[in-house]
């Protein structure tokens, strides 16, 4: 139990990743994946795939009550690499597009958060491959040649 609860834990740290994969992450285990997926859902009621597909959803939730961003962008934010996987699993879970989620919900709190600080927040600017102390110079977005 304590290796899926390690497992878990790294789900837990690294759920925005799209990299993320069960392979990795029965690794954490030491558990092969097929036999990590057992153990997994006998702790926890869910195998590792739903677990995760709900802890990025919940975020997106979040996101989408709170954030002034695309859904676009809260979909990538959140670790899904696809739009169209984001908002049938979205849908599925909470019975709302992620638009008719936010439909419903804005408007029901304190404004919503300007995108530039929800994504520097969630860690949505990285540094472009390549870029970085290695180079030599450090350059904006390119506006100033």
């Amino acid at each position: 139990m304590r290796q899926v609860r390690l497992a878990k834990d790294a789900m837990d740290r690294d759920w925005a990743d799209p990299e993320l994969d069960l392979d990795t992450v029965a690794a954490h285990a030491g558990y092969s994946r097929y036999h990590f997926i057992r153990a997994f859902k006998e702790a926890y009621g869910e195998t590792p795939g739903q677990y995760l597909t709900h802890r990025r959803i919940d975020r997106a939730e979040d996101l989408l009550r709170t954030a002034n961003l695309s859904v676009t962008e809260i979909c990538h934010l959140v670790g899904f690499s696809s739009v169209g996987t984001f908002s049938a699993r979205f849908k599925a879970w909470t019975g709302l597009t992620p638009s008719e989620y936010r439909a419903k919900h804005v408007g029901r709190g304190a404004a919503l958060i300007p995108g530039c600080y929800a994504m520097l927040w969630a860690g949505g600017f990285r540094s472009a491959p390549g870029s970085g102390s290695g180079s030599g110079k450090q350059r904006n977005s390119g506006e100033a040649g």
